[in-house]
């Protein structure tokens, strides 16, 4: 005996079960937030090795944890494992007051914790600042993100529309060069907010786009719609949460910093960073995450299914009257 649900039913269900995906997205989102804090972030300290092993040994007891601090002899040192993204900043003894050197570029929200741990005596160093175009650095995390979304969107509607392995592939590299080529002319040439070579940003965001869409239709093509939601939470949902695009994931709590840069946003907004401002340090981790998305949605979308399965009712077969024994007349 088949059972039908009532509308009260059903819409009770609805109730429930998108009250629990709140209670889980909420924390999800709010819970990282709120516990923002240095975590083994990666620091250097530089001068006399008398003056160092001090200020080493006063940040261990002030602030256990937070810091993994490494010891260089100069300001120049310090300057360069900056720009190379060994460290995010460093305190640099040289003179009556220390001085604190940072890269607001790498994020500004450790460029000011830097300065709150130095003291207010301390004289701040901006080694490589943010773009003129984007003084607060606000604009790289709010025009970021909506890539992440077109990129999912892109992924949804090929393997829907889209139903040939072939056509399919041609469809995620054709969008992949455009996404690339078109936001960074947006960022760079209409808004501003992004300095770097034009063609290596746009490399970036191409290959960005083609990690997202790819691992998108990928999975619907292995796995239907069960894989499609699998990647938007995991790749949009959890990626957002996690990615501290605008801060740093060695603020997070771990392993939640970690995962953030394993899932496409959080080592996207990673390699841009490099591309645009560092010159592409630091970067290689995160260009083999996007690489190992970008690649698995590929395969993915080679090996499944040619079309998405419709839902439509085979018609009973119809009965033909045999010609031998059809009556006379």
């Amino acid at each position: 005996m088949r059972s039908h649900r009532t509308p009260l039913t059903a819409g009770l269900l609805i109730a429930l079960v998108v009250v629990a995906l709140q209670a889980l997205l909420v924390p999800l989102f709010a819970g990282p937030a709120a516990n923002l804090a240095p975590r083994d972030l990666p620091i250097a300290v530089a001068g006399p090795p008398p003056a160092t092993a001090a200020i080493t040994q006063k940040l261990a007891a002030e602030h256990p944890g937070a810091f993994e601090v490494t010891t260089l002899p100069d300001a120049a040192a310090a300057d360069a494992a900056i720009r190379d993204r060994s460290v995010y900043g460093a305190i640099v003894v040289a003179g009556p007051a220390p001085e604190v050197h940072v890269a607001s570029a790498g994020s500004p929200t450790v460029s000011a914790l830097l300065g709150q741990a130095a003291g207010p005596q301390a004289k701040v160093v901006d080694v490589v600042p943010l773009h003129a175009g984007d003084p607060r650095g606000t604009g790289f995390g709010a025009g970021f993100l909506p890539l992440a979304i077109t990129s999912l969107l892109a992924g949804l509607l090929i393997f829907f529309v889209v139903r040939r392995r072939g056509a399919r592939l041609t469809a995620l590299l054709g969008y992949a060069v455009a996404a690339g080529l078109a936001g960074a002319a947006v960022l760079q040439g209409w808004l501003d907010v992004l300095p770097g070579d034009y063609l290596a940003v746009a490399g970036v965001l191409g290959l960005f786009g083609l990690a997202v869409a790819g691992a998108m239709t990928g999975l619907g093509a292995m796995f239907d719609r069960p894989g499609l939601g699998l990647g938007a939470v995991t790749m949009f949902l959890v990626g957002n949460a996690l990615g501290a695009v605008a801060a740093a994931p060695e603020l997070l709590p771990q392993p939640w910093g970690a995962v953030g840069q394993a899932l496409p946003i959080g080592a996207g907004a990673t390699l841009l960073r490099s591309v645009a401002y560092f010159d592409g340090h630091g970067g290689l981790t995160a260009a083999i995450v996007l690489g190992s998305y970008a690649i698995g949605g590929l395969v993915l979308t080679a090996l499944g299914r040619r079309r998405t399965a419709p839902a439509t009712t085979e018609a009973s077969p119809v009965a033909t009257p045999d010609p031998e024994h059809a009556p006379a007349h």
